[in-house]
């Protein structure tokens, strides 16, 4: 019995410390805030954690797999212009209009999945080049900002439920509950982590390999146009950024490694990855408590990046045999 407490140990880990940096982090950040912890402060907050704890659990699955999505952030921009053209009018159009966006972050994944597979290439060029491809194709949806989404499902995203409990808060829980949990427990979602593992021991062991990658790309596609979903709910319009797009892909790789996922794939939750994103983002909320020059802050925030970066790297530096890493 101890040892398998321990074992549980060492497998959470990981979102244990991340969970508890966070919340050391949000309480110092809620006790030097000039407002106190009131319930607008607390939305606000959560709304930006959610967003990149969203992105965090897209990029989470495919890094599960050994691989790396360097397209995320632009499907989520591609979803964002997309649904500040089709989520209005009538309450059929909307539920219509949201189904689209899901299915084209969903087929966005899809793509990614079908060209690592059989294409047999590196995920890091895939996606660098199916990125640009996604982006041209918000641009030609969204020359300039603009655009608009129902209200309604605006709100009910983003705004406060009885009680003044952060709505996102609802939002991000369903999304663990009936994405990454069914994931994490399917035969498919065991495969993705046997894959990161050893993806030659894993095909030697007759796993499906093929059903885990295209599972792991898809559902980061359709996670991905969940945030450019929220995004458009929380802006009310559309912008084909590709500096949005590049800071939310760089920014949920630190969350990922914050959260305790490895890099390396086969290690890791995305509970960890979400956790790491809201501790990321509190960090860039602390600054802004404790009075620091706005100019500073970019400077800070890439120094965390860095450094969750080399410390998601350092563990290779200690083992002989990679099989360490998961023992």
């Amino acid at each position: 019995m101890n040892a398998d407490w321990g074992w549980r140990l060492r497998e959470h880990r990981g979102t244990l410390l991340a969970f508890a940096a966070f919340v050391v982090m949000f309480t110092i950040y809620a006790a030097n805030h000039p407002a106190g912890l009131n319930a607008y402060v607390a939305t606000t907050a959560a709304n930006k954690g959610v967003l990149l704890a969203i992105v965090a659990m897209a990029q989470t699955l495919v890094v599960l797999t050994s691989g790396i999505d360097l397209s995320v952030g632009m499907v989520l921009v591609l979803s964002n212009c997309l649904a500040s053209t089709i989520v209005v009018g009538s309450p059929l159009s909307v539920a219509l209009g949201v189904a689209g966006v899901l299915a084209t972050g969903a087929l966005c994944g899809a793509l990614n999945a079908v060209i690592v597979i059989f294409g047999r290439l590196q995920p890091i060029v895939t996606t660098i080049a199916t990125g640009a491809i996604f982006f041209g194709a918000a641009l030609a949806l969204r020359r300039v900002p603009g655009g608009d989404v129902d209200p309604t499902l605006a709100d009910a995203l983003t705004g406060q439920l009885p009680g003044g409990v952060p709505a996102s808060l609802a939002l991000l829980l369903a999304l663990v509950l009936l994405v990454w949990l069914p994931f994490r427990l399917s035969v498919t979602g065991r495969a993705a982590y046997a894959v990161g593992s050893s993806e030659v021991a894993a095909f030697m062991s007759g796993v499906p390999i093929r059903r885990a990658k295209f599972a792991a790309y898809t559902l980061s596609g359709l996670l991905a146009a969940v945030g450019g979903l929220f995004v458009t709910c929380i802006t009310y319009s559309g912008e084909a950024s590709a500096a949005n797009g590049s800071t939310y892909t760089l920014y949920s790789i630190a969350a990922v490694v914050l959260g305790g996922v490895s890099l390396f794939g086969g290690s890791g939750s995305a509970v960890g990855a979400i956790f790491g994103a809201l501790m990321f983002r509190t960090i860039g909320d602390l600054l802004f408590v404790f009075n620091l020059e706005p100019l500073w802050q970019p400077l800070f925030q890439g120094v965390v990046l860095a450094a969750a970066v080399c410390l998601g790297a350092l563990r290779l530096l200690h083992v002989r045999n990679r099989l360490d890493l998961y023992g």
